[in-house]
């Protein structure tokens, strides 16, 4: 999962990213309205961690921003948004929601129900209310990121784990290379030229060679009928 967080506290924000790295997810940061959005411009996310009290305005004008003008060669209006403040009143969390944030987390928060709530926030983006994905005979839980293939468990890094998360959550659409690298990578941690395809092989290896596939020239994908 590639994450944006937009947040003024340096403290805060590095401790998120800390935090999600060690659940496998890939975490960019913005300290303002302005950052944020040039972020939203420059890359695809699965989801934006959005404080609301920051130095140039209100959290909630990027997320207002992201719902009226997001699409048309502009980032996603549906990107899911959770919302993260200190501003715990019952209105301002109504505000949030009926602005189009997915969620409302208030601070000081418990990181792993942090989690909790991003992971709840993507299934329903993607229309599913369990954390499993299932291809073949491979099983994947999302919550644990545990995977296991005809019932044994498969011992997966976490880049490999997310690489096949990325897959099977959008089969059977083909993700380019760019494409997949953009949810691996943050920008202070590029790849090695043959990076992807060596997480690739290896889980072919693991998983058997028809969960992924390759489609010379544009990229890899699972079947939807793997």
């Amino acid at each position: 999962m590639r994450v944006l967080v937009v947040e003024d506290d340096e403290g805060i924000a590095q401790g998120l990213r800390a935090h999600l790295r060690q659940h496998g997810g890939v975490v960019d940061l913005a300290g303002s309205i302005e950052a944020g959005w040039a972020a939203l411009q420059a890359e695809p996310f699965d989801l934006v961690l959005l404080d609301l009290g920051l130095p140039d305005g209100d959290g909630s004008e990027l997320l207002q921003r992201l719902r009226r003008h997001g699409g048309a060669g502009l980032p996603d209006a549906h990107t899911p948004v959770l919302i993260m403040t200190a501003r715990d009143q019952v209105a301002a969390r109504i505000a949030a929601l009926d602005m189009g944030a997915d969620d409302y987390v208030a601070k000081p928060f418990d990181s792993d129900e942090l989690a909790a709530r991003m992971r709840a926030v993507r299934r329903r983006a993607a229309g599913r209310a369990q954390p499993l994905l299932c291809i073949g005979d491979v099983e994947i839980d999302i919550a644990t990121r545990r995977v296991q293939r005809a019932g044994e468990p498969v011992e997966l890094s976490a880049r490999e784990f997310s690489v096949l998360l990325a897959l099977a959550e959008v089969r059977p659409r083909v993700l380019s290379r760019p494409q997949l690298e953009a949810l691996l990578y943050a920008w202070d941690g590029g790849p090695d030229s043959n990076t992807l395809e060596v997480h690739v092989h290896r889980l072919r290896r693991k998983l058997g060679d028809t969960v992924i596939r390759t489609l010379r020239g544009v990229g890899y994908f699972v079947p939807a009928e793997a």
